[in-house]
């Protein structure tokens, strides 16, 4: 997706703030575990006849359960796996982490899910508004997939946000906000719809404990008043 010098910003591999024309989910295939992901990326895009220099997202999703929705001046696009799926269970002491994987190194080695979004709006953003999409896009899929399946996102998730320079003026993306509002509606039924494709003839783990991969929350944190 993209607009000539879009305004980008990643959470991805490589991630931040840069303009171009396109941004890419790229697919890599099962078994994955190269650690070069510059020599990686770069090879994948310049032989697809792609610019290298572009925001890219990874995934273990094939591009054919990619879903788009649009609403106004906003369209967003989602690829759904659950295989790695993250839980922030509210009783950490209670809960059965199963098949928790620990090792942050080997749980990105190897992407068998994720959830990648790439959200993006006509309208020109105010740097802030374009970080806040970010929590926008955020937020609405957490509240999608706790609704859906009962987990917060995968062990890898990332999220791209876009605006275009040359669009109208927009100093908010709150939820609040027309951009705000229509980014939380195109996430959940991006999701919702790539969710349904990805598990036609299987279904998604019922816990982490399931999965072959993926972690449950349960460290504790010292609460304290200033």
């Amino acid at each position: 997706m993209g607009r000539p010098e879009t305004r980008w910003l990643s959470t991805g591999w490589d991630g931040g703030h840069s303009r171009g024309d396109a941004a890419y989910n790229v697919t890599v295939p099962s078994g994955w575990e190269r650690t070069d992901l510059d020599r990686y990326v770069t090879d994948r895009l310049e032989a697809a006849g792609f610019e290298p220099e572009a925001p890219v997202l990874l995934t273990g999703v094939s591009q054919e359960h990619a879903r788009v929705a649009r609403t106004g001046s906003v369209a967003v696009i989602a690829t759904v796996g659950l295989s790695n799926p993250a839980t922030l269970p509210p009783d950490p002491e209670g809960e059965s982490v199963g098949g928790t994987r620990e090792d942050d190194a080997a749980t990105h080695e190897r992407p068998p899910g994720t959830c990648n979004l790439f959200a993006g709006t006509t309208r020109d953003l105010d740097p802030g508004a374009l970080a806040n999409l970010l929590t926008v896009a955020a937020e609405a899929k957490t509240a999608t997939l706790l609704s859906s399946v009962g987990f917060t996102g995968t062990t890898s998730d990332a999220v791209v946000a876009a605006c275009d320079p040359a669009g109208e003026p927009a100093a908010f993306s709150g939820s609040a906000t027309p951009v705000g509002d229509a980014v939380r509606a195109c996430v959940r039924d991006a999701i919702t719809a790539s969710l349904r494709s990805r598990y036609t003839d299987e279904r998604p783990p019922a816990s982490v404990a399931e999965a072959e991969h993926g972690i449950a929350t349960t460290t504790t944190a010292e609460v304290f008043e200033l």
